[in-house]
């Protein structure tokens, strides 16, 4: 006896699912949003800001430079003084124009800040706001 093949197999052929395209497309969106986030960087170190009742949120790009509580001037985690201000700020600006916030300690002179305030402006800042909370 002759066995005949049939048209239609008993066996069922299973369907595979490829998910190579959408691993990457997923990596590609990530590399997209990584490389178009914009970083803030932080001074570094905590300052206990005065309150305002005007206080308004500014934007993310920003140059944050802060006023410690013993009169130390930080940017970017590193003791930078009142005479280097100038030049971080300067060098900052090339970027593009963007405002300078500075977080100074609610113990902080107002001769220390006025300095500050002064090396930015002369730097070329032509925004400089005060942190403070709301």
């Amino acid at each position: 006896m002759k066995h005949r093949r049939t048209l239609f197999s008993s066996e069922s052929k299973e369907s595979e699912v490829n998910i190579s395209p959408l691993i990457d497309i997923v990596f590609i969106l990530l590399i997209f949003f990584i490389v178009t986030t914009v970083f803030v960087e932080e001074t570094g170190v905590e300052v206990q800001r005065p309150r305002a009742t005007t206080a308004a949120k500014l934007e993310k790009d920003v140059i944050l430079l802060a006023i410690t509580e013993a009169g130390s001037v930080i940017h970017g985690g590193r003791e930078i003084g009142v005479h280097g201000v100038r030049g971080v700020v300067k060098r900052l600006l090339k970027d593009g124009d963007r405002p300078v916030i500075v977080q100074a300690d609610k113990t902080v002179s107002l001769d220390l800040y006025t300095r500050v305030h002064d090396e930015a402006t002369w730097a070329g800042a032509k925004a400089i706001n005060l942190a403070t909370l709301k």
